[in-house]
């Protein structure tokens, strides 16, 4: 078990909190614990998303863009008074839709991943200013939506499960199960595995390598749409030009730390969900300790290069001894 990359990452994310328990008194509160949950649900479920990305040996730089994209349509549709669930459908359908679009581009149209995502933040984030005029959108009876459409809508984001759960963090344990089962007891798991494992031999064997990237595509999108809404659901509020920019690095970075690998063929959900929680509780800890927003991001950095470097350590190893 200690051989496994999931166990030296719970152990690092065990001495953290050990650590953190001993400097400071507020960590380990029921309170606090729940808000760390809380705030890394968000990069949670689309860290889920972006580790079948990566083990299909792709990678999505988009996932901002898109995040903010959806949560602004089904805004602007709650403030035109369409029904609540509908306008949340409209969200999640645009964001699987940009997904199938940077799978196709990426595939059948066999352009790098990384350039045709990386395009596709661009371009989606200036439709996104186009369509709002870079004036924020904001979810409200003052904006036109309905008094119980606001207080639905918003239950999704600030409500608590038993008054104490966070909505959001129920959701990331939906989606952390559901993804879970996807990728390790299912047909469309293995076959994710195989393609990214090695795509001549999946070709070989007669599985659609395309349609099966196009799949992990097309999943990223409507978990960062499902992100984006609930994103403003917690706060009725969001710009094109500000929500989601840089969100994607700490999304990679979990997925990576959690051992999803960018050669492809490896990760699991509980590996992504211990790196998932790695940087909450790096961020969290730092703010309880008082040390300067600043090293967060210097921080951040730092573990995922130490994490990359692990993980192409760890590779050449293996190869090595076989």
């Amino acid at each position: 078990m200690l051989a496994k990359r999931e166990s030296g990452v719970f152990i690092a994310l065990l001495i953290m909190c050990i650590f953190l328990s001993v400097t400071t008194s507020a960590f380990l509160s029921v309170r606090n614990l729940l808000n760390v949950g809380r705030q890394v649900s968000l990069i949670g479920i689309m860290a889920v998303g972006m580790t079948f990305v990566l083990i299909a040996r792709e990678i999505d730089l988009s996932i901002g863009s898109v995040y903010a994209m959806a949560g602004i349509v089904t805004s602007m549709l709650l403030t035109q008074q369409v029904n609540v669930w509908i306008s949340i459908g409209a969200g999640l359908l645009l964001g699987a839709l940009l997904g199938v679009l940077s799978g196709w581009l990426s595939t059948y149209g066999r352009l790098p991943s990384f350039i045709t995502t990386l395009g596709m933040m661009s371009a989606v984030r200036g439709a996104a200013l186009l369509l709002t005029e870079g004036q924020p959108v904001t979810v409200s009876e003052a904006a036109g939506a309905t008094e119980a459409a606001v207080a639905q809508f918003t239950s999704l984001g600030r409500g608590r499960l038993f008054d104490l759960i966070p909505m959001q963090l129920i959701f990331l344990i939906v989606v952390v199960v559901i993804g879970g089962i996807l990728l390790s007891r299912t047909v469309l798991g293995f076959k994710i595995y195989a393609v990214g494992g090695s795509v001549k031999a999946a070709r070989v064997s007669g599985l659609r390598v395309f349609n099966i990237k196009m799949a992990t595509f097309a999943l990223m999108g409507f978990l960062s749409a499902l992100a984006g809404i609930l994103c403003v659901a917690f706060l009725p509020s969001t710009q094109a030009g500000r929500t989601g920019v840089g969100i994607e690095m700490d999304v990679i970075a979990a997925a990576i730390i959690g051992g999803a690998s960018l050669t492809g063929g490896e990760g699991t959900i509980l590996g992504t969900l211990l790196g998932v929680l790695i940087i909450g509780v790096l961020r969290n800890g730092l703010v309880l300790l008082g040390i300067s927003a600043f090293w967060q991001e210097t921080a951040i950095g730092l573990v995922i290069i130490l994490a990359v470097g692990l993980d192409m350590w760890t590779r050449a190893r293996r190869e090595l001894s076989s």
